[in-house]
């Protein structure tokens, strides 16, 4: 609970700063802003600049523009303003705290390492002026520093660290949206979200974005919904399918705040779904460890804040990249490999700005042991054409699937792009919706390797050998063993 200090007055002006946290519902740091009874500044900045705040890609700038237009909409239609500003954390929320002389800021916490350096700094010089400053646990189930191993050292390994989570479970109970808040204070200016330019103009390639997800609170209470009764009953035995459809698709949503985490825990429990046994436990189980692996992520990257651009694994630093392949890198980026199951990912992500997780694998694997291209290339690509792209879970899944991460898949797993579709795509369905050129191949056992029945007229032959390149890719990684570093035996092929 907020009590105030000494210095800070009841009635001056409340500030509540909101980030990755868009979101009217299980707002604390908001809910702390209504009670409080002062009059109240709800502000979002707009920071591009700040030591290591890593700037949003293209994708998530337009999510971005819907969210925050979402949620000014739901504070106005409460009395209440969305202050815009733009620039270095520091200084526009400090220049603000002296305009309406504050006399308390509340957040909710963040997790790498820029954003707590900035939101440290901020606090400091808060305190400095008797302004009070408190955070809220808000977008995690388990912060980073509660969960440790018997000897107190950080979780490198999935399994023991989502267990050690549960532990401290059941979450809190998510928190209702404020009855009523404070009235705005007035005459602040505030940016216009349009001048912003978080949109694509020449060229507006937004069109699969619009048509696929409506940003907002709304959009993520109704996806919620849908998933709790068209796709849980499904979830674990079919999430692997692309074609299936049964994916919750809230990743987004999570990503930018307009549902908690604590939401989605609940959402789930069997006083929300009523009787769990028509959903299935398996169900259930299977989908909160998926937001055990988001938890574990950011995990992480609390204690490896540069995990996007470092490998996880120093041992890694001597794996011996070639020079890129850029006609292969462009054929990856633009869904032109030849690979079946590879370009319908890369088309589903330039057009949605969202891959199917078993897909995000499969070509994430062909990038970085059939082509040979180091992991943060493709990293760079998924946070610039992703709308769920977050700081955490972006670069830890593509050191998974390196090897080069936490938990990983060793390097010496190469999926085999052919099987992999054979396996989890079984009748095509998925390529054939990605891939139109493919949608008139009616050989079941060609959809994944059309060059088999001869080629198919406007599709490309396949960019590599799969085969030659996977050896290829053993022996980069034979030659890093040699070199010192210190890894398990064995290959295998999926």
């Amino acid at each position: 609970m907020f009590r105030p200090n000494k210095m800070a007055h009841i009635d001056k002006p409340t500030l509540v700063w909101l980030r990755d946290d868009l979101r009217l519902a299980d707002n604390p740091a908001l809910s702390a802003g209504a009670k409080a009874g002062a009059p109240l500044v709800v502000v979002y900045i707009l920071d591009a600049m700040s030591e290591g705040i890593r700037p949003l890609g293209g994708a998530a700038r337009w999510w971005l523009n819907g969210s925050l237009d979402a949620l000014a909409r739901n504070l106005a239609a409460r009395g209440q303003k969305l202050v815009l500003r733009h620039g270095p954390a520091v200084d526009v929320l400090l220049d603000l705290a002296t305009e309406i002389e504050v006399g308390r800021v509340f957040w909710n916490r963040r997790y790498g390492g820029g954003a707590r350096a900035v939101d440290a700094a901020i606090k400091t010089a808060l305190k400095d002026r008797d302004v009070a400053v408190e955070s809220f646990q808000a977008n995690l189930l388990c912060e980073p520093w509660t969960v440790r191993t018997q000897a107190g050292d950080p979780f490198r390994v999935y399994t023991p660290f989502w267990k050690a989570c549960r532990q401290h479970f059941p979450p809190r109970p998510p928190l209702p949206v404020p009855a009523s808040m404070p009235p705005s204070v007035d005459g602040l200016r505030s940016d216009a979200l349009a001048d912003w330019r978080l949109l694509p103009e020449k060229p507006d390639w937004a069109g699969g974005l619009r048509a696929s997800w409506t940003p907002g609170e709304a959009g993520a209470a109704a996806r919620l919904r849908t998933f709790l009764t068209e796709r849980l009953p499904d979830y674990a035995a079919h999430r692997d399918e692309p074609a299936a459809d049964v994916s919750s698709r809230l990743s987004p949503h999570l990503r930018f705040g307009e549902i908690s985490p604590f939401q989605l825990w609940h959402g789930v429990s069997p006083e929300a779904l009523g009787e769990t046994a028509k959903i299935g436990q398996a169900n259930i189980d299977k989908f909160l460890s998926e937001i055990g692996w988001r938890e574990f992520s950011w995990h992480l990257l609390f204690h490896q804040p540069d995990l996007a651009t470092r490998n996880f694994q120093p041992r890694f630093d001597a794996f011996p990249w070639p020079a890129v392949n850029q006609p292969a890198l462009v054929a990856w980026q633009q869904g032109r490999t030849g690979i079946p199951i590879v370009d319908a990912g890369m088309r589903e992500l330039w057009q949605t700005g969202f891959m199917h997780n078993r897909v995000r694998m499969i070509v994430a694997s062909f990038l970085v042991k059939n082509l040979l291209v180091d992991w943060r290339i493709g990293e760079a690509w998924f946070w610039d054409t992703l709308v769920d792209a977050d700081a955490a879970n972006n670069p830890a899944s593509w050191q998974w699937v390196a090897g080069s991460g936490a938990d990983a898949a060793p390097y010496f797993r190469v999926f085999n792009p052919v099987l992999q579709g054979e396996k989890f795509d079984a009748d095509g369905a998925y390529v054939r919706t990605h891939v139109p050129e493919l949608a008139g191949l009616l050989a079941k056992q060609w959809i994944h390797a059309p060059w088999k029945s001869g080629g198919v007229a406007g599709y490309p032959d396949p960019i590599v050998d799969l085969g030659a390149t996977r050896e290829r890719a053993l022996r980069a990684f034979a030659q890093m063993r040699e070199d010192g570093a210190d890894f398990s035996s064995g290959f295998s092929e999926d």
